[in-house]
Order: C-alpha cells, then sequence, then structure tokens
C-alpha cells in the first residue's frame, strides 16, 4: 500500500517579505518563517530596531535583510518592492488602531487608520502580487488582520471597519489571482499580548471584557500565532486561498 506523504512545512529556496518585523506579531511571524528555513527581508519603519532584529537572526544563523519601509507611503512602497527579487512570501503585520466610541471618531483618526490598515495594505499586496505575476511565480500573500474583521467590538468601530475591508479585499484577490497559483490569506488573532495592547490588559473592565469573551480563559501571545503563518506560507497549505484562519481562542464561536 502506498500511504500519501504530509506536505512540507519547509520554507528552504523562498523568498519572504514581513512588513511589521521589528516587534510583536511581525517579529514573531518573521522568525517562524525563517526557522522554516525561508530568507527573511525585516521591513518596518524604525531601521535601528531593524538592524537589532536583523543581528538577532544572524546570531540564530538565520538569512535575514532589511528593508526601512513604511506601508503608508504607497511610492515608496512600490518602488522598494519593485527594486528587490520577487518575493515568494509576503507576510503584512504592520497596522495600526486609534479605539474610541464611534461618535468620538475623527477625520484625522479615520484617515490614520485607514490608510495603513486598508489603503497601505492594499497596495503593499498589490506591489508583491506584481512581482510574482511578473516572474511567473506563485505565492503565498497573508495579512495579520484581525478576529474583529468577523465581529464587532467596544470601542472599535473604525478599527473594525479597517479589518472587514482587508478580509473583503482579500477574497476578491483571491478570485483574481488564484489561475497565477497566487494564494492570499488572511490570519485574524484574538487579543495578543504584546507592548502596544498592555495598555488594554493593564484596564481591569478592558481585561474583564476579553477574558469574559475568550472561550479558553487566557490572552492569545505571539507563539500562538507563528505556526499559522508557517502554514500559510507553505505547501502544506497548498489549497487555501480567499479564506481567513481564526486564532481567537473561540472569541467568534457565540
Amino acid at each position: 500500500m502506498d500511504l500519501p506523504s504530509t506536505p512540507s512545512f519547509r520554507l528552504d529556496g523562498k523568498r519572504a517579505l514581513v512588513a511589521g518585523a521589528s516587534s510583536g506579531i511581525g517579529l514573531a511571524c518573521a522568525a517562524a518563517l525563517a526557522e522554516a528555513g525561508a530568507s527573511v527581508t525585516l521591513a518596518a519603519r524604525r531601521l535601528g530596531a531593524l538592524e537589532d532584529c536583523a543581528a538577532a537572526f544572524a546570531q540564530k544563523g538565520w538569512n535575514a535583510e532589511i528593508m526601512p519601509l513604511d506601508i503608508g507611503d504607497l511610492e515608496g512602497t512600490r518602488a522598494a518592492v519593485a527594486a528587490a527579487d520577487p518575493f515568494d512570501i509576503l507576510l503584512n503585520a504592520a497596522g495600526t488602531a486609534r479605539h474610541a466610541p464611534a461618535l468620538n471618531t475623527t477625520a484625522e483618526d479615520f484617515d490614520a487608520v485607514m490608510g495603513v490598515n486598508v489603503r497601505g495594505t492594499y497596495f503593499l499586496t498589490q506591489a508583491v502580487a506584481q512581482g510574482l505575476m511578473d516572474a511567473g511565480k506563485p505565492g503565498s500573500l497573508i495579512t495579520i488582520s484581525s478576529q474583529m474583521g468577523h465581529v464587532g467590538g467596544q470601542e472599535r468601530a473604525l478599527y473594525c471597519a479597517s479589518k472587514h475591508a482587508v478580509e473583503g479585499m482579500t477574497k476578491a484577490m483571491a478570485i483574481e489571482w488564484g489561475p497565477s497559483k497566487i494564494r492570499i490569506n488572511t490570519i485574524c488573532p484574538t487579543f495578543i499580548l504584546t507592548d502596544l495592547t498592555r495598555p488594554t490588559f493593564d484596564d481591569p473592565d478592558k481585561r474583564a471584557w476579553i477574558e469574559d469573551k475568550i472561550k479558553l480563559g487566557r490572552a492569545g501571545e505571539v507563539e500562538d500565532i507563528m505556526g499559522a503563518a508557517v502554514y500559510l506560507a507553505s505547501d502544506a497549505s497548498a489549497l487555501v486561498t480567499g479564506t481567513a484562519m481564526l486564532i481567537d481562542g473561540g472569541w467568534t464561536a457565540d
């Protein structure tokens, strides 16, 4: 009897661009891809932080380059991606949030959040996909979205709007780019404890709301996202496109 073999989770020989790679979820996913064998380009706005990350990767024996990048700068993003060899993998963890009651959202808040989470994400994804198309290569494009792209949340009308938009664009791009063997998916975490989210967890009322909604009884950690990043980047997910991987501890189950 010939038994099937599990598709490889290895990423040897693959080039990965990780945006938002200088901290938090982005850094963790970059580490996961590098550990799986990918050659990783670390991209973020802060050059000093990128240099520190690249040094840490080198100590592990991982192959990493740096690319100072602000995805809100569309022309700069297009130029930087076009100047590089095509990336087999994009993992975009760049994002921002300005949480407030919907009645208190300002036009400035709206433009700042949409400018990064939707506009920046859209055109970064487009630039990487264009490089793959031009080279006639398949690829896997991954955006760190959020459980809030599937539900609503208190003081999160603006953030939810941006992440629901990311989910919609992902489905439409999957339809267009599937014939070219370019896959695109999202990872949708619940609240992950990072330096950026620590103020939320320090608020007793907000922490109680979070812990009540997460059925597994704990907040997420960056390590909870790393396996999903490798899975979606690898051949193990060869038939997965246009969908969302919810890593939410059961938040959206009810």
